[in-house]
């Protein structure tokens, strides 16, 4: 299914049921009093948050929503049917704000979280309301209002506990598959990811946490240049940034500070709080080192960043990979208590 993260829709409650004029008829009662009824209430529209969606895609083919009018009254004081409510799913992470004027609405993060967007209209009287001690016989009924009507903006921010960053071809999206059941495309080639993913990593015995894939970054993408700029928003809510670097594609020298530099600089663009998140360096691919140049490697690497923000792996053979995700569940257990 295509990711899509930013929608439009159109949301129009249910009318009110009209209230009726009637007067009671039965044989042998000459002069029935009113018996007219009220109408039903319109029914209203509800964004539901759910975690079985991870995209808005769903909204490209459907953008006109419309609730159920009420009924109108009946005679013998009975009340028109209420119109049935509509519940639009949305996945968890959907923020909602008027597509008119931009104000927020509100956000949904939580499962089965509902948000009532349009009111559905209120029911109309029936006659028998206004009967009094000098009115004895009214024929006066009002009519159901319009439901309420208007167009969202809705933008979907994945939740995700961590997330991988990096340039194009860094192996991000292999990572995600070796550490969870994701299955992102891979392939030996820049902008293979081009669309945002996620996967859970089952530690086991009850524990597991999220991590979101970015397409990879390249230099000018907090100003639009590349595929990473429009997901960027998408590691906003994670506690912890995972930047995953080829290790083909340095020394742990010069070049490996420009990189992550070139990285920082543009997440500090972009968003100022996004680049003062918790931080870790994942050299990935070391299968394609050889014994030797990979112990110098490290040696160059410890030298410059401390041993307990750096990791090294491999997805061919798995090198680091189980040590990468019980460490990340400790650290994003850390996080929580402080």
């Amino acid at each position: 299914m295509k990711f899509v993260d930013e929608v439009q829709i159109d949301v129009k409650a249910g009318k009110g049921g009209n209230g009726i004029a009637s007067f009671r008829r039965e044989k042998y009662i000459e002069f029935g009093g009113p018996d007219g009824g009220d109408g039903g209430d319109g029914g209203s529209i509800y964004l539901k948050g759910t975690k079985n969606l991870n995209t808005l895609a769903d909204f490209r083919t459907q953008k006109k929503f419309e609730a159920q009018n009420g009924d109108s009254g009946m005679s013998k004081n009975k009340t028109g049917r209420k119109g049935d409510d509509l519940n639009i799913l949305v996945p968890l992470g959907t923020i909602v704000c008027n597509a008119d004027n931009g104000v927020l609405i509100s956000e949904l993060v939580n499962d089965g979280e509902k948000l009532l967007v349009a009111k559905g209209g209120k029911h109309g009287f029936g006659n028998l309301r206004f009967k009094s001690s000098t009115n004895r016989a009214p024929r006066k009924a009002t009519k159901g209002l319009d439901g309420e009507e208007l167009s969202l903006k809705l933008e979907l921010k994945l939740l995700a506990d961590a997330g991988f960053l990096g340039k194009p071809n860094a192996g991000k999206s292999s990572l995600l598959r070796a550490m969870t059941r994701a299955k992102p495309k891979v392939a030996n080639y820049p902008f293979t990811t081009i669309n945002p993913s996620l996967g859970v990593v089952d530690i086991g015995f009850g524990e597991s946490y999220v991590i979101a894939d970015i397409p990879g970054l390249i230099e000018g993408a907090a100003d639009g240049v590349g595929l990473g700029t429009q997901f960027l928003k998408h590691l906003s809510r994670t506690n912890v940034l995972l930047h995953v670097v080829d290790v083909q594609n340095v020394d742990g020298g010069d070049n490996t500070s420009k990189e992550l530099f070139e990285i920082n600089s543009e997440l500090k663009k972009f968003d100022e709080d996004l680049s003062k998140k918790t931080q870790y360096i994942i050299f990935n691919k070391v299968d394609l080192l050889s014994n030797k140049a990979l112990i110098s490697l490290r040696k160059k690497i410890y030298e410059e960043y401390k041993k307990d923000k750096v990791f090294f792996t491999s997805t061919i053979n798995n090198n680091g990979i189980e040590e990468l995700k019980k460490f990340i569940l400790k650290e994003l257990d850390n996080l929580k208590t402080k």
